[in-house]
């Protein structure tokens, strides 16, 4: 099978690495055709920005690869589907999206206001892109129910394939530091739940947090916890690293309809490096944890709660090595490259056999 990887997609996110690295591991040949426009999740919308993308549509839509089977839309494709219609000239389209773009910079990110011209523009991008595949692939259940119920979609038309993690460098490793601390990871974007972090560290002053990222919320920062430690950046091949050497990976803890639909990158890569995970119970990490079994979960949005999590996983290293150890088996049973290369094969053919 012969799979085109198509759009303007972000190269540097997992979503899409995992995607291609776990399709290749199972067989499909994947081709790349992209464009770069949006660099590091550059999410600006600006008359410069639509012209970059009216430029990069163009090209992607001059060249045809004629034997591929299926035309796979990448993270965020959002922009590329009728050019990916174009070159499928009738077969299957898939779109890997990820977010809706207006959930994300109208409703999560607040980058727009709910009435403006650009919230407009975004829904009408959303519904082009979303109702034109022939199959939408979403990272959780319940945001597949999101996209099925936003955007009017029939049940069979919408599939689920959990992110994962880059197996190349997210290796098993984790042992109980000696000085344990929490770690986040992250853009610090208001649906992970930042001030809940602060909030908790301040009310357990005896266990570092390590903060990593900057972001839309990073203004929280200038007025953290004396326990609380911010480095802005970190290399992504570091990352595994840290978190081997963390008491526990932190996930996340915003109290948005958003937030309580995903299941974070930082969540798999934690759980791939056999590091303890703390993270919301919402529905979406029910798909893959169990409260007390291969992570901790708490409520959304409670500062007291995470707190009460950390310092009881610092205190207990028994219950550290257990979750390590049942967090790596429910990713290698669930999330590992080998499970979703399997499954993403399989979407890729069934769409493929309904074309």
């Amino acid at each position: 099978m012969k799979a085109l990887y198509f759009g303007t997609y972000d190269r540097t996110s997992p979503r899409n690495t995992q995607v291609v690295s776990c399709l290749r591991g199972a067989g499909v040949t994947v081709v790349e055709r992209h464009r770069e426009v949006w660099g590091r999740h550059n999410w600006s919308i600006g008359l410069t920005q639509l012209a970059r993308v009216v430029r990069a549509e163009g090209a992607l839509a001059r060249r045809r690869e004629d034997d591929a089977d299926v035309v796979l839309v990448g993270y965020p494709g959002h922009f590329d589907m009728p050019a990916a219609k174009r070159i499928a000239r009738g077969r299957p389209v898939v779109f890997n999206p990820l977010v809706s773009l207006h959930d994300t910079l109208v409703g999560d990110r607040a980058r727009f206001g709910a009435r403006s011209p650009a919230a407009g523009v975004l829904r009408a991008i959303d519904n082009g892109a979303f109702r034109g595949a022939d199959l939408v692939v979403a990272d959780t259940e319940a945001q597949a129910a999101f996209f099925r119920r936003t955007f009017r979609l029939a049940e069979d038309s919408v599939a689920v394939a959990l992110v994962g993690a880059d197996e190349p460098l997210f290796r098993p490793g984790w042992h109980p530091p000696g000085p344990f601390h929490a770690l986040f990871v992250g853009k610090l974007i208001p649906l992970h739940g930042l001030e809940t972090i602060l909030a908790a560290a301040a009310l357990v002053p005896e266990v570092p947090f390590r903060v990593v990222g900057e972001g839309q919320d990073g203004e929280l920062l200038e007025r953290r916890p004396p326990n609380v430690e911010h480095v802005p950046w970190l290399e992504y091949e570091e990352l595994p690293e840290a978190y081997r050497g963390a008491g526990c990976g932190l996930g996340i803890f915003g109290t948005s309809e958003k937030a309580a639909r995903v299941i974070p990158n930082k969540v798999f890569q934690a759980l791939a490096c056999s590091c303890p995970v703390i993270t919301a119970d919402t529905a979406a990490a029910r798909e893959l944890l169990t409260d007390g079994h291969d992570a901790l979960l708490v409520p959304a949005g409670d500062p007291r709660a995470l707190a009460e999590a950390v310092r009881r996983l610092g205190a207990d290293a028994d219950l550290a090595r257990r979750l390590a150890a049942a967090g790596r088996t429910t990713y290698e049973r669930k999330a590992s490259e080998e499970v979703l290369g399997v499954h993403w094969r399989s979407l890729l053919e069934r769409a493929a056999a309904r074309a």
